[in-house]
């Protein structure tokens, strides 16, 4: 079943892609959800105009998330306490939540949902890397430090 999404849906697409999914996925998630819509000819010719039109408001909007980009890799070292136990462990985790609060405190604003960290959470203090999305085309890798919590 052929579909346009009308929402980012993850591990699937992005707004506005085509994607061929299974019948029932579709039919009872995507669509009565209102994250898709079904791809009919009339469809597919309607979704061109939009993007040709979008083309250029499109290209601030990478130009935004570039300059975002510059800006984190301006930030050379990120370190974020937090309260350990023996061996380093951590009481607790470190999450994508905790690592865009420490990012917006450098003056980054990225919302967690677009922070992918290796593994979900961190449960140690080291040296970690995060994948930062700030648009489809825009993907930067970060890198960032858990550090014992000085009490």
């Amino acid at each position: 079943m052929e579909l346009i999404l009308k929402n980012d849906v993850e591990n699937l697409g992005f707004t506005d892609d085509v994607v061929t999914v299974k019948n029932g996925y579709g039919r009872n998630y995507l669509i009565p959800q209102g994250q898709a819509v079904l791809a009919t000819p009339s469809a597919k010719k309607a979704l061109n105009e939009k993007l040709k039109q979008q083309a250029y408001k499109e290209r601030k909007v990478i130009d935004d998330a570039k300059a975002q980009a510059e800006k984190l890799n301006s930030i050379l070292e990120l370190k974020i306490p937090a309260k350990t136990g023996e061996a380093d462990k951590l009481f607790g985790s470190v999450t994508n939540a905790d690592l865009a609060d420490a990012l917006e405190n450098k003056g980054v604003s990225i919302d967690k949902k677009y922070i992918s960290i290796a593994g979900g959470s961190i449960k140690r203090t080291g040296q970690y890397e995060a994948t930062i999305r700030f648009h489809r085309e825009v993907v930067e890798s970060f890198t960032f430090d858990v550090i014992a919590e000085n009490n």
